[in-house]
């Protein structure tokens, strides 16, 4: 995997073609930083992709949500049904 910077874009894109030809995929940086990912699409790959691509992200997403609240404290499964069984005692 190759790193390239934003100004490589502009002042040798052809050495990241031909990387991202070889190699699959290139990775950008601005300020030292990855900010974007460069994928070789086969012919008639697109749109599964792309699809790859949204559910990687969308569970990336969805792991860091599980993070975040497992900081915060879980609900043990006693906790959950004695929160269940107080309800449906109001009602």
């Amino acid at each position: 995997m190759q790193f390239y910077t934003v100004r490589d874009l502009r002042t040798t894109p052809k050495s990241i073609w031909e990387d991202l030809a070889e190699d699959g995929e290139v990775i950008i940086t601005n300020n030292g930083r990855p900010t974007a990912l460069m994928l070789d699409i086969t012919d008639g790959s697109f749109e599964e992709t792309l699809k790859a691509v949204r559910q990687a992200k969308a569970m990336i997403a969805f792991n860091s949500m599980r993070e975040h609240a497992a900081k915060q404290g879980f609900l043990s499964d006693e906790d959950i049904e004695a929160e269940i069984a107080e309800t449906r005692q109001e009602e």
